[in-house]
């Protein structure tokens, strides 16, 4: 008996539905597609009445968006909508786990992310949230824009690696430090971008406090404040109890004000 003749216009995705490395069907997933076609698992945050503000949450590396459901909830409190992806080769995105070729990648896919939002909410100022490698991505990405951005939120911002660290992890952050340091030295990114909350613990691990440093001399903002935890490890946003929340107040209060500002049409 011969096969009945596959129909043309069913679309690739009809025929053989793409899957997540953890086989889940994208097509039942909020779900982005990159420039490279890559399939990129979305999270959103919704405010019960009309957004103030949105704000992208950018994880970083070896872990997922998900992990950020707390701080999420905690910016929806002020009214903020907040949305962020897996990023290429995390969580429930495609690609190579922890690969990528150019890590502009990251960035453009941010951008792509920040754009159909902004086309969905015209008008409102939007926020960047940042941990580790996703502080890198967030930098890079308001340096891409100069100005577009109305202030970031950064969490032990990976800029510099701690001597102590793994030799990859090293490696890694050598290469973000060449991207980040020529984008703040060459005055690309607008002082009004740079309005940031820059939170490090002393005792991190893998991203050296001196980095947090580092940037703020380099930023050239006036609007920026660096708060050192002693003694707290890399996840400041899942530390202990009493780091975790003056962690989570620090940001609430920096984002309330600067939404507060941001709403007026002045620049924080």
């Amino acid at each position: 008996m011969q096969a009945a003749p596959e129909d043309p216009f069913t679309m690739p995705e009809e025929r053989s539905p793409r899957l997540t490395p953890q086989n889940v069907p994208y097509q039942d997933l909020p779900h982005l597609v990159n420039a490279d076609g890559q399939y990129l698992f979305c999270r959103y945050w919704k405010p019960s009445g009309a957004p103030r503000a949105l704000a992208f949450v950018s994880h970083g590396a070896g872990e997922h968006c998900g992990r950020y459901d707390e701080l999420a909830q905690m910016l929806v409190g002020l009214g903020l909508l907040v949305f962020a992806h897996d990023h290429v080769g995390h969580g429930q995105s495609e690609g190579e786990r922890m690969v990528v070729s150019d890590f502009h990648v990251f960035v453009r896919d941010v951008l792509q992310h920040v754009d159909a939002m902004q086309k969905d909410h015209p008008g409102l100022p939007v926020f960047l949230l940042g941990h580790s490698m996703g502080g890198a991505i967030s930098i890079l990405t308001a340096a891409e824009r100069p100005g577009h951005f109305s202030g970031m939120v950064l969490i032990s911002p990976l800029v510099v690696a701690n001597p102590d660290s793994a030799t990859l992890f090293k490696v890694f952050a050598a290469k973000v430090l060449n991207l980040v340091l020529p984008n703040m030295s060459l005055g690309r990114i607008d002082s009004s971008v740079l309005s940031r909350n820059k939170t490090e613990g002393s005792a991190d691990r893998l991203c050296d406090s001196r980095g947090a440093y580092l940037l703020m001399e380099s930023a050239k903002s006036q609007d920026k404040t660096l708060k050192i935890y002693e003694g707290a490890y890399h996840i400041l946003h899942k530390e202990l109890p009493e780091v975790t929340s003056s962690v989570f107040r620090e940001i609430n209060t920096w984002v309330s004000q600067r939404t507060a500002v941001a709403g007026m049409g002045c620049p924080p």
